[in-house]
């Protein structure tokens, strides 16, 4: 007896479509189009990912450097001196307290002199 796919297939198709909502022209009523926007949405997604912690990475050195700069001391030598200081505060922590806590930032700066 052969195999009828009507609705395995509907189900599919209809999952397919719904992942592919807010694309545009075809690819929101073709379902080979959306397929294609979808798998390729899914690999955008799974880069980025990743992509995200190296960008906010170099975000926060950036607002490290600038914040130690204007207490005269360079990025590097701040991290230099925090490890001999024995100071662990990672990157993302020193960031946040160069923006929100200048103060507590500076007294860091100034023990890692």
């Amino acid at each position: 007896m052969r195999v009828k796919r009507g609705v395995a297939a509907r189900a599919k198709h209809k999952k397919t479509l719904q992942a592919a909502k807010g694309m545009q022209h075809y690819r929101t009523s073709s379902f080979r189009m959306a397929k294609q926007g979808v798998i390729k949405s899914l690999r955008y997604s799974y880069r980025d990912r990743r992509n995200r912690k190296r960008d906010l990475r170099a975000l926060w050195i950036t607002r490290i450097n600038i914040a130690a700069r204007e207490n005269g001391i360079s990025y590097n030598q701040l991290i230099n001196g925090m490890k001999t200081k024995g100071i662990e505060l990672d990157r993302k922590v020193l960031a946040e307290l160069a923006v929100s806590d200048p103060k507590a930032f500076t007294a860091i700066c100034e023990s890692a002199k």
